[in-house]
């Protein structure tokens, strides 16, 4: 490799600590946070790699990233356990800016020597056609083309709709209490009327009921879960000082500018908060960790790959965003066919797939099932994986 190119590659390669972004263009340029775990982890290993034994058994020497590429699929061909990606790449601590950049086109090198494994990220050196080299104009991909950490279509919408709140608060905020011409429900466009203290911001969320969450071990309700109905946007704000004769109550105005399903009267504001597109990437969690799952979200019994439950455990029991977490299906119990007195046996939990947390709240955490064999169901366990 020629020492340019290996300059490239050290200092690309280096990017990897996050590989994939979820900020916004405009935030582009900043120096993204590295957690303390995975810091822990590049000083560990930032030159031994991985054992060759941790490898996937078809991992290609190189491979070239492409549109629709995720880290968690990238890992997944070159790891058995895609979680433990930082010890994968080499990365340089005193070299890293902006490490969750890496783009469609970019090529992965695999370098096996001393029993290890590691990957790294280079441009070929291109030159003239006299063997000599040119200067040439680099062109850098805009950052909304980096890859994610997993596919934001499965998780983007819950980045906000997803909400758990401390206490009832939604008992006493901001509600609909009239539709536009006396509609029963309301639709994308309608005007909603609502009385309360809607001040604070201009663009809101619409909740149905909120539903307690409870935890399955201690009966402690972590929290309030509230359905996700819409959206709507503050048009004409109630003016006290223009109170009809007879004392009448004139609601203030919105436009219902989203929906998931059909809103009404008795349904709930909230603001809407800024969408969290900080980056964050699978990993492990750094020591023990284990729980239950709370709910599905959404009307299910049960719940698949790609779908959202939430956790019995939060930001007060250690929980990032980007944990992957391994789930378990509770073992049966059932007589033993060959003894005579017909014991009972207890089977043990099962190994049925990972979940990767997206979003944290102080007790509680929502995770999108990444694999599983068996319906998950309220109730099963998770651990770190």
């Amino acid at each position: 490799m020629s020492r340019t190119l290996a300059r490239t590659a050290i200092s690309a390669s280096l990017l990897a600590l996050g590989l994939g972004s979820l900020t916004a263009v405009s935030a582009w340029g900043a120096n993204y946070p590295v957690t303390p775990g995975q810091r822990a982890t590049a000083q560990e290993v930032s030159q031994a790699g991985v054992p060759l034994s941790e490898l996937a058994p078809n991992a290609p020497d190189t491979y070239t990233v492409k549109k629709g590429d995720t880290l968690w699929d990238i890992s997944k061909i070159y790891l058995l356990k895609p979680w433990r990606w930082p010890e994968l790449w080499g990365m340089n601590l005193q070299e890293i800016r902006n490490p969750h950049l890496i783009y469609p086109g970019q090529v992965l090198y695999l370098d096996k020597s001393n029993g290890r494994a590691r990957l790294t990220l280079a441009r070929p050196v291109s030159s003239a056609q006299d063997g000599k080299l040119s200067p040439q104009v680099r062109a850098e991909p805009l950052a909304s083309d980096a890859i994610a950490s997993v596919p934001m279509s499965l998780i983007g919408p819950f980045l906000t709709d997803a909400v758990v709140f401390e206490t009832n608060e939604l008992e006493t905020a901001p509600r609909i209490v009239a539709t536009q011409e006396g509609r029963v429900m309301l639709g994308r466009g309608d005007r909603a009327y609502v009385r309360g203290d809607v001040s604070g911001a201009r663009l809101w969320q619409i909740f149905r009921e909120p539903k307690p969450l409870t935890d399955p071990d201690t009966g402690e309700i972590l929290g309030f879960e509230a359905r996700h109905v819409g959206a709507a946007e503050l048009v004409r704000a109630a003016d006290k000082s223009q109170t009809p004769e007879g004392g009448a109550i004139v609601p203030s105005t919105f436009l219902v500018t989203q929906l998931r399903e059909e809103a009404g009267v008795g349904d709930r504001l909230a603001p809407l908060p800024p969408k969290d597109y900080s980056p964050f990437a699978p990993h492990a969690p750094n020591g023990p960790l284990s729980g239950r799952i709370i709910s599905l979200y959404g009307d299910h019994l049960s719940a698949g790959q790609n779908q959202i439950v939430a956790l019995n455990r939060g930001l007060r029991d250690g929980v990032e965003r980007g944990h992957v977490l391994a789930l378990w299906s509770a073992g049966s119990t059932r007589p033993d066919s060959t003894d005579p007195d017909h014991a009972m046996l207890q089977l043990p939990d099962e190994r049925n797939g990972l979940l990767f947390v997206f979003r944290v709240f102080e007790r509680v955490s929502y995770a999108l099932i990444l694999n599983v064999q068996d319906p998950v169901k309220p109730g099963d366990r998770f651990s770190q994986p």
